[in-house]
């Protein structure tokens, strides 16, 4: 990999450690995953006189893939707020600082710099959604003794998310400044959040148009979809009544999007990543 890359890429990481941001994360996630584990073994706890043989519901399996699935969800939306931050002030917030004219003039060009930033961004958020994820499953097995069958997928449509922000977040930087960046960037994955749940509503009512809508927004904002996809995988293998009512996931549901939403989802990658090379490059700094 081009050295120029690298060399943005560990000054983005210094900066936010000189700024501890990274501390602040740090901090919240030893918060979230005492809480969690807190959370577990109550919960696990409350199931222990709970039987299952009149009505066919697993109440390890319902409560297990339930709290993993708020895991998730929860894990991937302080990664996107870390990959925000990371990025959200990365071209017009630096520009406007005086910071980044001195790096892409000389020796670094306009390319190097933007590659540099995303490879900060999309790394830190991808692993730390993957350590809040794992940490989450070791928890519920160790506590309540259940185990999802797929895991790793489910993990690589998480960090695939992460990954997909702080491209979006990058790209906006480019236009915003670093505040309104941001919150245009949560805004979206709120958007992205309710048209899951719109589809989830869809699904049960049915609804063709709410349906179309939640389809609609997958492709628009593929983060989501691999969201739900991923809850779609942590619960595909639940049986019977479990399975029917664990499908429904929390905050937004499963989904099947289909075998061409990875495909769609590095595309859209590589797309957005164009878009910001090209703005970037007729930007006047």
């Amino acid at each position: 990999m081009n050295n120029g890359i690298l060399i943005v890429a560990q000054h983005a990481l210094q900066e936010a450690l000189r700024r501890r941001v990274l501390l602040v994360v740090l901090v919240l996630t030893v918060v979230f995953g005492g809480l969690y584990a807190w959370g577990c073994h109550a919960l696990f706890n409350d199931l222990s006189g709970v039987g299952n043989s009149s009505t066919g519901l697993d109440p390890v399996a319902l409560a297990g893939s339930t709290i993993v699935g708020l895991a998730m969800f929860g894990g991937l939306f302080l990664g996107i707020v870390l990959a925000t931050f990371l990025t959200a002030g990365a071209v017009r917030g630096d520009a406007e600082r005086g910071l980044l004219q001195p790096l892409v003039v000389r020796p670094l060009g306009r390319g190097q710099y933007l590659l540099g930033r995303f490879l900060a961004a999309a790394t830190v958020s991808a692993i730390y959604v993957l350590i809040v994820y794992f940490g989450a499953i070791l928890i519920t097995g160790a506590i309540g003794d259940w185990w999802p069958a797929h895991p790793f997928g489910s993990a690589f449509r998480l960090a695939g998310g992460a990954v997909l922000v702080a491209a979006l977040s990058l790209l906006g930087s480019v236009f915003l400044g670093a505040t309104a960046n941001g919150i245009l960037m949560l805004m979206a994955y709120g958007a992205g959040l309710l048209a899951g749940l719109l589809g989830a509503i869809g699904d049960a009512i049915p609804s063709p148009t709410l349906q179309h809508i939640s389809a609609t927004a997958s492709w628009v904002l593929p983060y989501e979809a691999l969201y739900r996809d991923a809850l779609r995988l942590l619960v595909q293998d639940v049986p019977g009544v479990t399975g029917a009512i664990v499908q429904l996931g929390p905050l937004g549901g499963s989904h099947d999007a289909g075998p061409l939403l990875i495909p769609w989802a590095i595309i859209y990658l590589a797309l957005v990543l164009a878009a910001a090379g090209w703005a970037f490059a007729r930007r006047d700094l």
